[in-house]
């Protein structure tokens, strides 16, 4: 049967299920299914559906990959039962040294292993295998004659460790040595060298019988592959009875081919012989166990719900200070490493950790650069509108953020091919695989509820689950994907969360996460020594007001703030006055304000502002002139280029804003006035750049939209009459589109529209290309035809002088 023929005799729902786990092949929806099946045997293609099947899965393509089809079920049953029952790899293959023609399938070596693989019936899962394999049109035919799609073998390189059959192996030998070749291993044998040389390695066992030890172990040595090697001198001719070495013995009997000037391959016939007629040396049909501790599911949400209000908590934090004091952005884009190790200190957290927080805050779009690449870090507005929002909503965006972001926070540090560290919010730190690897990783943990799986035993299951996706960066993505989960809060012990479960599967996180979370506290406890102690996660507001107010001095259970003369002044400088000060201390805390606190809110707040910084360029004014002379006295001023105007009034060429700050690195706390003698309070808290579109939520890797699957089967249905319509057309004659006189296709339109029935009709495009369309009139006005067009699966408009004919179907 015809692959396309195959293809064209599915069912709606076989091709819905089709599209939806092979989404890659309908963008953009062919025109025909012709189409469809020319597309789904692309190379591209079959390779994306490969990285999708599991070990067994793709254990049964290999198997119909290095056998003559078409294939019978009960024969791959056959071999597919004996890879299954060689339960220890290491005991199989030297029993397969041994062989001498025998088909083996493995002997009891008496470990419970192997009695359990040899006591599995193979049927179920070889049944379910194919049902898959069909339903990926990877494999087609009947039971009784199973075919491999087209395209598929080559695709394949080296399937199961085999090579190419003789006849591909010796292909680029020539005829003369083949002939001889043939001679040496098969005299009196007729047909042309190749083909004498293949019939003589489908039984090598008398060659194989013929060569030394040393020859049999490097035939051993590549039997299970990679069946490849590297010798010098490999295209030499050589005859079997001037053999010098092991490699030469081998060549010469055709047990080896030269494919290149140093490499050798063993043919898949002398393979298949070493192993004893098995393709694959062990096979389990179901994924590896996973190991590891049990964890109570109560106590998992519980440690989770708090990793995640102290990560939302982080990011929160991050964006107040960086609000205040944005770190620059480097010259070649990114986050400096001393600006990471600041906010490392300032959250109180591992470098990595700080790392990860910049890393999803950005990617959420909560923090961007302003300025161009020599600007600065800064919130966007977005993060206004994120601040506002419940908890647990909040770190549903963030988590989501962390799952769907193609960044990679866990190679911060490392260095690439050329030893350049790689900067946080660097472009380098992009790989495209991440979402994925996170998805599969924590599917794996989503199979063992209530398990914290040990780190081998889950690499261990995606190694099953996606054999061909193995690799050294796809363990270290693995890692940091299960030691960021963990800090993100999806995670809890190891073991997946009942809300981190409902994140990845699309239900509501939030809800579930709402009632674990912490009740935030509206209170502090003022002590004497200039500490305040929040007794629990203070709301978002009192947050932002400590923080701004005072310095963090440590965290835990909880969290110790320290006020300072800076602290004040940095409050007072956002428009904050004394009095608001000690109004907002003795609300909000459940002590009485200490004296000293006090005390030192008004010393600060009756320094602050007795020096004016006003426009010259800029002046500075001030009614104390003792202190105008200790400022032009001060060594530091010598840059402002200072002028005294009069006692109180000094003169100065630098701009206003950067006097101030002069001033304020200094040690003086001035403000700023305008021409009117105004104070002007700069609101340093509200700095806030473009916001950034947060990374968009990711599809399914395996899936597509149930209606969006329809609608494209609907049009490939359509679009395939069409085809065969155009092939052969009922109305048309000599297989063209149909044309016909222009009242003679207004007048069939009419009547369409009346009867509510389909037309073929021919339509000439932009271009003056003549294609064909099967369509559902609906109304005829103002020289254009609307209708539902079948083959686009939508509403279109047609204009009426370009439509050659109509046909009916």
């Amino acid at each position: 049967m015809e692959f396309t023929e195959w293809i064209r005799g599915r069912t709606d729902e076989q091709l819905r299920a089709l599209v939806s786990a092979r989404p890659e092949l309908i963008t953009p929806v062919p025109a025909h299914l012709e189409g469809l099946a020319s597309r789904a045997a692309s190379p591209s293609a079959i390779a994306r559906v490969l990285d999708r099947l599991d070990r067994f899965t793709l254990a049964v393509v290999e198997t119909l990959a290095v056998r003559e089809e078409p294939l019978p079920k009960d024969a791959l049953r056959a071999l597919i039962a004996a890879a299954l029952a060689a339960d220890d790899p290491d005991d199989a293959q030297a029993d397969d040294a041994r062989t001498s023609g025998s088909r083996a399938t493995g002997a009891s070596n008496g470990k419970a292993g192997g009695k359990r693989a040899r006591s599995a019936d193979p049927e179920p899962a070889l049944t379910a295998a194919l049902d898959r394999l069909r339903e990926l049109a990877l494999v087609y035919g009947p039971d009784d004659a199973l075919h491999l799609g087209p395209g598929v073998r080559k695709v394949l390189d080296d399937p199961a460790g085999l090579g190419p059959s003789a006849t591909d192996a010796f292909r680029h030998h020539a005829p003369e040595q083949l002939t001889e070749m043939a001679d040496d291993v098969a005299p009196g044998t007729t047909g042309t060298g190749k083909e004498r040389l293949a019939a003589a390695l489908t039984d090598p066992a008398g060659l194989i019988g013929s060569v030394s030890p040393e020859a049999r172990a490097a035939l051993d040595q590549l039997a299970w592959g990679p069946p490849t090697g590297r010798v010098p001198n490999a295209r030499r001719e050589v005859r079997i009875e001037s053999a010098r070495s092991p490699i030469e013995e081998l060549l010469a009997r055709g047990l080896l081919a030269a494919t290149g000037e140093e490499s050798v391959t063993l043919p898949r016939e002398v393979a298949l012989y070493l192993r004893g007629g098995r393709v694959h040396r062990g096979l389990l049909a179901v994924p590896p166990p996973l190991q590891g501790a049990a964890r109570d599911q109560k106590l998992t949400d519980r440690t989770a719900a708090g990793q995640a209000f102290s990560f939302v908590r982080s990011v929160e934090e991050l964006c107040e200070r960086w609000s205040v004091e944005p770190p620059g952005v480097l010259r070649t884009g990114g986050l400096g490493v001393r600006d990471l190790k600041r906010a490392s200190a300032e959250l109180d957290v591992p470098e990595w950790v700080a790392a990860l927080v910049i890393e999803v805050a950005h990617a959420a779009g909560l923090i961007a650069a302003g300025g161009g690449v020599d600007g600065e870090w800064l919130p966007t507005a977005g993060y206004d509108l994120w601040r506002v929002r419940s908890t647990a909503d909040r770190w549903v965006t963030l988590a989501a953020t962390w799952l769907h972001m193609d960044r990679v926070p866990g190679l911060v540090g490392d260095r690439d091919e050329r030893d350049r560290p790689f900067n946080a919010l660097h472009t380098d730190l992009r790989r495209s695989s991440a979402p994925g690897v996170r998805a599969a990783t924590l599917g794996v943990l989503a199979a063992a509820p209530g398990l914290a799986p040990d780190r081998d035993a889950v690499l261990e299951r995606l190694a099953w689950e996606q054999p061909r996706r193995r690799g050294p960066l796809r363990q270290q993505l693995t890692e940091f994907t299960l030691r960021e989960a963990e800090q993100v809060g999806v995670t809890g012990l190891g073991a997946l969360s009942a809300h981190g479960r409902l994140l990845t599967e699309g239900g509501d996180a939030a809800g579930a996460l709402a009632p674990l979370l912490p009740e935030p506290v509206d209170h502090v406890l003022l002590q004497a020594d200039l500490t305040a102690v929040a007794p629990g996660p203070l709301t978002s507001e009192l947050n932002r007001w400590m923080t701004l107010t005072a310095d963090v001095e440590s965290k835990g259970g909880a969290t110790v703030y320290r006020f300072s003369e800076q602290s004040i002044r940095r409050a007072l400088d956002a428009g904050h006055g004394g009095e608001e000060l000690v109004s907002m201390l003795a609300r909000h805390s459940a002590t009485p304000v200490p004296q000293a606190l006090s005390y030192l809110v008004t010393d600060v707040a009756r320094r602050h502002g007795r020096i004016r910084v006003g426009t010259a360029s800029a002046y500075i004014r001030c009614d104390d002139p003792a202190l105008l002379d200790q400022i032009t006295a001060d060594r530091r001023s010598a840059a402002l280029r200072l002028r005294r105007l009069a006692p109180t009034v000094i003169a100065s060429r630098s701009s206003r804003a950067a006097l101030v700050d002069s001033l304020r690195a200094m040690g003086y706390a001035p403000v700023a006035e305008s021409l009117d003698g105004d104070v002007i309070i700069s609101q340093l808290e509200n700095r806030r750049t473009e916001a950034l579109a947060p990374a968009r939520a990711m599809a399914p890797p395996n899936g597509l939209d149930a209606e969006v699957a329809a609608a494209a089967v609907r049009a490939l249905r359509a679009g395939d009459a069409a085809h065969l319509s155009r092939r052969e057309p009922a109305d048309a004659p000599g297989g063209g589109v149909p044309r016909g006189p222009a009242t003679a296709t207004i007048s069939a339109l009419q009547e369409a529209i009346k009867q509510g029935v389909r037309v073929w009709i021919g339509y000439l495009d932009s271009q003056g290309n003549a294609t064909s369309r099967i369509l559902e009139p609906a109304r005829m006005e103002g020289g254009y035809l609307t209708a539902y067009d079948e083959t686009r699966a939508a509403v279109h408009r047609f204009a009426l002088h370009r439509i050659t004919g109509v046909a009916g179907l």
